[in-house]
């Protein structure tokens, strides 16, 4: 994708916006990171994030219970919210003639969520994140694997200890005061940037913006986040995960550099060819040479204020046997490198997880908060598929040598011979 131009305005109270033009379809997509994920969260208080997110949908001060949704259905809209270590996000796309109703719910809850912080609100969307818990980690197998590799990799109290989900004990002793505070620290103008994507004049949009969201205070400078440095792992730390499982599987997690800076490109296209898809080196070691595993995967979650983290796992009976091969493969890339061809596929799939993830306006509208955010530069998007392309196979080489060691993770075993 071609970088496209960005028109970008500050308004007085601190939000910080991003206007791009595509009048390919007469939509427009509103998306709006708070600088707030699980990483902000104190002992005792985890999951109140992404509770957080749920509530958010509850009303406003001038939006009564339901009437967010119904409003946003109404107008033809597709809307949602995510939560994660670092940020939590709201977006939805719709008609651009009804751009100007998707600016006012978001302002509106920006500004006078406490409003509608009611008891039995509290109370029904804690229900609801308890159920969600239950549904995608305690109740799937090995839905725990992400947050127990985490545990394990992290030291106690960490900012990266704990997951976004948070822990059912935490969300029970959550109070009003709690949801409150939280509001006031983190949900102010001057901790979001605003990007809308679409069929719109930049100008005549600023303008919007400025109408509905120019009057909101400024709001407390929210406390910076504890620093999220981890220190070098020297050893293999595994966990034994008693639960009854479909198949015996073994997990892995490696840090990785932080995001933001040129060795992630490098040691995330290492982590592609070690193990992304049927096409990888573990793949066709250990399910098509030695059949030690039914399926192997391997990705890349990056983090920006603390070290981005590969994840292996592999569905096999012998645990012992999975990670000697674990061993030798990455070893012998350390010394090997890739080959060419290995580097170009890695390279041509960044570009296409690129372009998958911004064809569209609520796509790329994403991109640009999340650059904006993170990195203080929203046209930072547009440069992902050649950061990759700029990676050398010897680069490649040093970063799986530096970071994916044989002796140094976190583990899981799951069932079976370990």
């Amino acid at each position: 994708m071609a970088e496209q131009p960005l028109h970008e305005h500050t308004l007085g109270n601190g939000l910080r916006v991003v206007v791009c033009e595509d009048h390919v379809v007469p939509l427009a997509a509103v998306n709006i990171w708070y600088g707030v994920g699980s990483r902000h969260e104190v002992a005792g208080r985890t999951g109140l994030a992404h509770l957080f997110e749920h509530l958010m949908f509850q009303g406003s001060g001038n939006v009564a219970e339901g009437e967010h949704a119904a409003l946003l259905e109404s107008a033809g809209a597709t809307f949602n919210a995510s939560t994660s270590f670092e940020r939590t996000n709201y977006y939805e796309t719709l008609p651009v003639s009804h751009l100007e109703l998707a600016l006012w719910l978001e302002a509106d809850r920006m500004g006078a969520l406490p409003a509608a912080l009611t008891q039995a609100n509290l109370d029904n969307q804690r229900d609801v994140v308890k159920n969600e818990r239950r549904q995608r980690y305690d109740n799937q197998p090995y839905g725990t694997a992400f947050e127990r590799l985490c545990r394990l990799t992290f030291p106690p109290g960490h900012p990266y200890a704990h997951t976004p989900i948070g822990s059912m004990e935490d969300l029970d002793a959550t109070t009003l005061e709690d949801c409150a505070d939280f509001f006031r620290t983190w949900y102010a103008p001057g901790n979001a940037v605003l990007s809308i994507v679409g069929d719109v004049d930049p100008e005549a949009t600023i303008a919007a913006v400025e109408r509905y969201f120019g009057g909101l205070p400024v709001g407390p400078t929210p406390p910076p986040a504890r620093p999220g440095d981890l220190g070098p792992l020297t050893e293999v730390r595994v966990e034994k995960v008693a639960e009854d499982v479909p198949s015996p599987a073994y997990f892995a997690m490696f840090p990785l550099p932080t995001d933001g800076g040129a060795d992630i490109e490098a040691a995330e296209l290492a982590v592609e060819i070690l193990g992304g898809g049927s096409g990888s080196r573990l793949y066709d070691r250990m399910v098509r040479r030695d059949q030690i595993a039914t399926e192997v995967w391997a990705g890349v979650t990056r983090l920006a204020g603390g070290p981005s983290l590969a994840i292996v796992d592999a569905i096999g009976p012998d645990a012992e046997k999975i990670a000697a091969v674990l061993d030798e493969e990455i070893a012998r890339f350390a010394e090997d490198g890739p080959d060419a061809d290995e580097t170009a596929r890695a390279t041509a799939q960044a570009e296409r997880s690129f372009l998958e993830q911004t064809e569209t306006v609520t796509g790329l509208a994403n991109g640009l908060s999340q650059n904006a955010t993170q990195f203080g530069d929203p046209a930072r998007v547009f440069t992902a598929p050649g950061r990759a392309a700029a990676v050398t196979g010897d680069q490649i080489k040093d970063m799986a040598r530096h970071w994916i060691k044989p002796g140094a993770r976190t583990a899981l075993t799951y069932g079976g011979a370990s």
